[in-house]
């Protein structure tokens, strides 16, 4: 603003870049402080007197300036990670600086077609495997009169300074000169090109540490206190300890004695684990619940039953018995803790949380403990020896070898089988290399009956794990589960992922998908999963990174993934750290996510405007609102965040409008930059978790992926849908499409009687479609009703009424708005108004039928398009386990626990044969169609509902 009123003085053009200068006040504390958050608000601020002074901004600018932006980015200040004052922290922040700065040097040096490729990566169909010819797709850029991008390679000399400072401070090569570890030393910078080495601190340790498995001493800690407990006067309060490896628990739960509720509850008590010190695994965690105990009412006279308490969960926290470096901790620790407790009440210990403390000290329960000093120097946890792994001899409980051999394909062959008696668990150790040699995809298995308390069996799996052979994605994404911490298994599964490389845009030979098409179709997981990691620097943060830095379009989806997630308090930090290492990597890139993130902004305060109306507020008010100048600079010229392929041209305010629900979604339309091309439109939702929805459509997404793949084009539209910050999202609008709640209600004069008008479907498409076209779309309708049929059933998606099944103009049916899946079926007033397992009603099969009621053949078609469709999805039924899996970490209330994954496994039957699971679906393919009627009871009650609306 000041700059735009500076136009107008005649010193102007003496004012140099505005991004040159900075804000500055005194505050209440007396000192002078740059104000470089534009998020600020000056009752925040508080300075000391109403002045604010503009000056030239000092010291580093161009660094000053970037931290400015990326804390604005990323809505998380910089200035918080310096003061955690954690050497881990600074020690990340570091190592991810280099590496990214170094990814960016590299890519300015590319030459103009890799550059191309990893701006504009290409985007294929996936196609079947028999039309595989190796045919080659040649594409001609034309460049008229345009830089390619402000991102083209430059002259050195145009780099900017801390890029070549970083550069000149790699200390690889000197170490090389030296012979000595990197690690050991510390690099000073005295004067400008003065490099002082010296030894590390930690160096003088390494020389008198002893081996921590000669440690046979039982593992203990010792808690001393809490502090800010609420529970109520006259309860005790008790805290329960348990080490765990990732979901397996290393020994028995230790129970603390109880003592009375206060606020700082006092117990000075040594806790001790039935594990000796040298059994411990790397990944090792305890996890303590702190829970108050409430005595139940008394048992009238005459019984001898004794009277029950009952835990109430208070808090619960998590932390690694090794930190970082490998070292064992020691000394005392104040964990903060989560208020939140598992849905299971039943399990007070929440291994699956995270390990990170809860930032918002001041308010929750704290547990203060303390780590022995076993000896006077540190204990690490020792590098792991190799050792000869000789071929197992046959398994003594079984009679021949024949035998032990059946029934090691019996548990190998049984996709569902995960849980183990002690005979199976001693036989899959016994014949491990087998496993290795002959059912490499079933490593998780063998790792789950793994004994990770003890360490012989540790060195041996973690050595014949260096020789297995590398995963396909199907299987290597298991392994990310928070089931398999430990560092050697990770390493492996990057290792797998890692096969998903990046291939030449130029000369691509046609396959079903290429590699970062891949990645991108699981990259959600991968997010997810990275709150299982126990530490900041880990190897699928660096893989994450690498691959976004070298295609732009992973890097868009990386960053709002995790952008959209940074309010979360458990990974604010984490994601925050990752975003910041991106930027730096990027710099280009973050002026395209600055511009989308400012459109965000200007949309959530267009929505706020809308719902905070003090009278009703009208669409042509939004309008007048949308022309404002700083609207329309702020909306427009953008690429889309659903798809950064899509530019946002000109919004085109007299055709925006908020649509009539609870939230008032924004609907925004824009001119597309292409000559007659169709406008293009979002919807901007906030008050809404889209994250459910973006799972399910991904899912939708990979079914069309696999389907095309086996040669079978369902016509799916997996409409774009992007989560962008807490309860805020963008949605894809589908032009020419109409739902059928809005089809019957226009096709029927009353709304009691539009759900059964079984022809209001069939004119619709004869009304959109000519004589010539109307054949094109029933087959259009036939196909993608046959492939949403068999998603919302495999996917048990739930709340289907006839206004969240909408079909185009072409006769696409396809299905919106997935708040309900995994069978959580609708219920009103505790009846289940959805008694059908997916949506086939009698209208739809009119339109199947070409409206003839003895058209058999076409519906027997549809019917096989259904069966083939199911029988490829059942091959692939382990992967679709996996990916919901990882998406535990999620925090999606339908989505927490295994148990919620099993109608998944249910419904893509596995364990079970192709024709076992085909005879199921048939059953409930007839159930769906005979229990129609009960589909249309539901939809005229809708309709009713909807008609009703004031």
């Amino acid at each position: 603003m000041v700059w735009k009123n500076a136009r107008n003085e005649a010193l102007f053009n003496g004012l140099g870049d505005p991004e040159g200068y900075v804000f500055t006040c005194i505050n209440q504390t007396a000192v002078r402080e740059e104000l470089e958050e534009e998020s600020r608000r000056i009752r925040d601020v508080r300075p000391f007197m109403c002045v604010l002074r503009l000056v030239a901004r000092e010291g580093d600018r161009v660094e000053k300036l970037t931290n400015t932006q990326i804390s604005l980015l990323i809505g998380k200040g910089l200035h918080e990670f310096e003061a955690q004052k954690n050497h881990e922290v600074n020690e990340f922040r570091s190592k991810m600086r280099s590496f990214c700065e170094e990814k960016a040097q590299k890519r300015q040096g590319l030459p103009w077609q890799q550059w191309m490729e990893y701006s504009f990566p290409c985007d294929l169909e996936p196609c079947s495997a028999k039309s595989k010819n190796k045919k080659k797709i040649f594409i001609n850029v034309k460049f008229e009169n345009c830089c390619l991008d402000n991102e083209a390679p430059q002259e050195p000399q145009d780099l900017p300074l801390a890029l070549m400072r970083s550069a000149l401070k790699k200390k690889a090569t000197v170490f090389r000169s030296l012979r000595q570890e990197p690690e050991d030393y510390t690099l000073q910078v005295n004067g400008r090109w003065e490099f002082i080495f010296g030894k590390h601190p930690l160096c003088q340790f390494k020389q008198n540490t002893s081996s921590l498995w000669a440690i046979n001493k039982p593992f203990n800690i010792h808690l001393l206190q809490g502090s800010r407990v609420n529970a109520d006067e006259g309860m005790k309060v008790s805290v329960r300890a348990g080490l765990y490896h990732g979901s397996e628990l290393l020994c028995k739960v230790v129970t603390s004695s109880e003592v009375t509720v206060c606020s700082e509850p006092l117990w000075d008590q040594k806790l001790d684990f039935d594990i000796n010190v040298a059994d411990l695994p790397r990944m090792s965690r305890l996890c303590f619940a702190l829970y108050a105990i409430i005595e139940k009412a008394k048992k009238p006279r005459g019984t001898k039953k004794k009277n029950k308490k009952a835990d109430c969960p208070i808090a619960w926290v998590n932390t690694m018995v090794f930190d970082h470096k490998d070292q064992l901790k020691t000394g005392e620790f104040l964990l903060s803790t989560w208020p939140s407790v598992p849905d299971d009440k039943s399990e007070l210990l929440n291994p699956m949380g995270t390990v990170e403390k809860n930032p918002n000290v001041d308010s929750a329960a704290g547990l203060l403990i303390r780590f022995p000093n076993i000896l006077p120097h540190p204990l690490y946890y020792p590098p792991l020896d190799k050792p000869h792994l000789k071929r197992t001899t046959p398994f003594f409980r079984f009679v021949s070898q024949k035998k032990m051999y059946t029934k090691l394909k019996e548990i190998m062959d049984n996709k569902n089988h995960t849980e183990f008696f002690e005979d199976e668990k001693e036989l899959l150790w016994k014949l491990r290399t087998d496993i290795r040699d002959c059912y490499p995809e079933s490593l998780s298995k063998l790792l789950l009956i793994t004994k990770w308390n003890k360490r012989e069996d540790v060195v041996q799996m973690v050595s014949l794990l260096e020789s297995w052979p590398e995963l396909p994605a199907i299987h290597a994404l298991e392994l990310l589960d928070y089931s398999f911490p430990d560092p050697a298994i990770r390493s492996f599964t990057i290792r797998c992922l890692r096969k998903l490389r990046y291939s030449f845009l130029f000369f691509i030979i046609i396959s079903f998908l290429n590699s970062d098409d891949e990645l991108l179709q699981y990259l959600i997981q991968l997010v997810q999963v990275l709150k299982y990691e126990s530490y900041l620097d880990c190897v699928l943060t660096t893989f994450l990174l690498e691959r976004a830095l070298a295609n732009r379009r992973i890097g868009h989806f990386l960053f709002w993934y995790l952008r959209s997630e940074i309010h979360v308090a458990s990974v604010s930090l984490r994601f925050g750290l990752i975003l910041e290492a991106y930027c730096r990597g990027n710099i280009h890139h973050m002026k395209v996510l600055t511009k989308q993130n400012q459109a965000l902004v200007k949309m959530k305060a267009l929505n706020d405007f809308v719902k905070s109306g003090s009278q009703k507020m009208t669409v042509e008010d939004l309008r007048l609102c949308v022309k404002q100048e700083s609207y329309m600079e702020a909306l427009s010229d953008l690429l889309s965040p659903l798809n950064p392929s899509v530019i946002l041209a000109e919004i085109c305010a007299d055709k925006c409008r908020f649509m009539d629900s609870k939230m008032k979604p924004l609907w925004l339309m824009y001119r597309n930059p292409w000559p007659h091309a169709d406008m293009l439109g979002i919807i901007f939702k906030n008050g809404d978790d889209l994250r459910q929805d973006m799972l399910t459509l991904q899912m939708i997404q990979l079914m069309e992926n696999l389907w095309k793949k086996e040669g079978l084009d369902l016509r799916m539209i997996p409409y774009g849908c992007l989560s962008t910050g807490n309860k805020m999202g963008l949605i894809e609008v589908v032009k020419n499409s109409d739902t059928i709640a809005n089809i019957q209600l226009n096709s029927s004069t009353s709304a009691a009687t539009a759900a059964f008008n079984k022809d209001a479907l069939l004119n619709w498409l004869k009304s959109k479609n000519p004589e010539d076209k109307l054949e094109q779309a029933i087959e259009e309708f036939t196909l993608s009703c046959a492939g949403y049929c068999v998603a919302t059933y495999v996917l048990g998606i739930g709340d289907r009424h006839n206004d969240n099944i909408m079909i185009r103009e072409t006769g696409q049916l396809f299905h919106i708005d997935f708040g309900h899946f995994l069978g959580n079926f609708k219920r009103k007033l505790g009846i289940n108004r959805e008694r059908v397992p997916f949506i086939l009603t009698y209208d739809f099969v009119h339109v199947i039928q070409q409206g003839k009621t003895n058209n058999s053949e076409k519906f027997e078609r549809f019917r096989e398009y259904c069966e083939r469709a199911y029988k490829i999805l059942c091959r692939n039924g382990t992967l679709f386990v996996n990916l919901f899996a990882m998406m535990k970490a999620a925090g999606l209330p339908e989505l927490t626990s295994f148990k919620d994954i099993q109608y998944l496994k249910d419904s893509l039957a596995l364990g079970k044969s192709e024709d076992e699971a085909l005879k199921n679906f048939k059953v409930k393919f007839t159930e769906a169609l005979r229990e129609s009627w009960k589909t249309k009871v539901n939809w005229m009650m809708h309709s009713l509902a909807k008609d009703n609306r004031p």
